[in-house]
């Protein structure tokens, strides 16, 4: 019994790391007997927003990451239910669950990595518009948190729109004196991923040789993909061009308008290896596009070198605050913002109507605060 009672004691331990003054006064275990430097060296990692659509496939998948060595789930609802299911995977990282606003900080502390996919999903008949009053101020609630903890943490922002809700970051960011403009990052990675299956398609290849630039912003036109840069060098018809660019600035309507508002694209964002476990979840597609942009996060903090993404970011690429493009990641986030490279005419065009509805975006998140 007593030996049973343990156990209990130290799963306990990890799923409610709130709990510290009860477990001192009547356990047989203290929480600073347990693993709460993780089972193996890594990365702390916290997922805010874990118990949605995203959140579970994410989480599910970062659990599985080998340089994961911590991993803090926090969401308003559902948090202690999400965290005890991942919890059973025999993976080394340690994971503990966060509920509510009053644990908020206790999820942030110390994280050197926080991804945030908090928000409500994108449904038939809503603008990414619609979504900006919802999300923006649970991206500035929770951003406000990141100040006061973890100020120093890689900011991996998923909650749409993205356009507007990373300008929100860096202004609550800005105004508690911690803003950081390598370490936000905005994360595009899924209109890589489907830039690189369309591409793939069309020249009947394993989309994982192919790599498409994709740049601007996160929403419509302004995502534009260079298909002028393809790896490896290909060409392409007028009609090809036409057909691949519409089809990677509309993916996510696609996605929604096929789950017929059961959801959005959650279900792309995890890999092949782990849609058998989790193709019960509604939006496993993003999951799958963050948990690669959060590995070479990671990777880059591990200090690999040649780790190159496309993301958003704070930019001087353009005459905009904020542009999406390759940056090679390192140890201190965005090190390096990479050039556009040549654009042909019909990218060139592109730009400048991604620029136009891009500086309207911005403009929106930043007043959002500083009204």
């Amino acid at each position: 019994m007593e030996e049973a009672a343990h156990r209990i004691a130290m799963i306990s331990s990890h799923l409610h790391p709130s709990d510290i003054q009860q477990m001192e006064r009547g356990s047989v275990v203290r929480r600073s007997d347990c693993r709460a430097k993780g089972g193996a060296p890594g990365f702390k990692v916290a997922i805010l927003g874990a118990a949605g659509g995203i959140g579970q496939s994410l989480s599910l998948l970062l659990k599985m990451n080998p340089l994961v060595s911590v991993l803090h789930l926090y969401d308003v609802v559902n948090a202690p239910g999400v965290t005890a299911d991942i919890s059973h995977m025999d993976t080394a990282a340690v994971v503990r669950g966060f509920l509510g606003q009053p644990q908020l900080d206790s999820a942030l502390t110390g994280m050197d990595l926080v991804i945030i996919p908090a928000g409500v999903p994108r449904k038939p008949g809503m603008s990414r518009d619609d979504l900006f009053n919802i999300n923006a101020g649970i991206v500035k609630t929770l951003c406000e948190g990141i100040t006061r903890c973890c100020p120093h943490a890689v900011v991996n922002l998923i909650s749409n729109p993205v356009n507007s809700t990373i300008p929100i970051a860096a202004e609550v960011f800005k105004k508690a004196g911690t803003f950081d403009p390598k370490m936000l990052l905005g994360v595009t990675k899924l209109d890589v991923v489907r830039a690189n299956t369309f591409v793939a398609e069309v020249l009947g290849i394993d989309p994982r040789e192919v790599e498409v630039p994709v740049v601007g912003g996160h929403a419509g036109v302004t995502i534009l993909p260079l298909l002028s840069q393809v790896k490896p060098p290909c060409s392409f018809t007028s009609e090809e061009i036409n057909y691949l660019t519409d089809r990677i600035q509309n993916g996510g309507t696609e996605v929604v308008e096929a789950k017929a508002g059961a959801g959005s694209a959650t279900l792309s964002m995890v890999g092949p290896t782990a849609f058998q476990n989790i193709c019960f979840f509604p939006h496993i597609g993003q999951a799958f596009a963050a948990a690669k942009f959060a590995d070479a996060c990671l990777r880059g903090l591990r200090g690999d070198a040649g780790i190159v993404e496309c993301a958003f970011v704070a930019s001087q690429v353009t005459e905009l605050p904020f542009f999406a493009s390759k940056v090679r990641l390192g140890r201190g986030g965005a090190e390096e913002i990479l050039p556009l490279g040549l654009l042909n005419e019909y990218e060139r065009a592109g730009l400048e109507k991604a620029k136009k509805e891009l500086s309207e975006s911005i403009k929106k998140g930043v007043t959002f605060i500083t009204k």
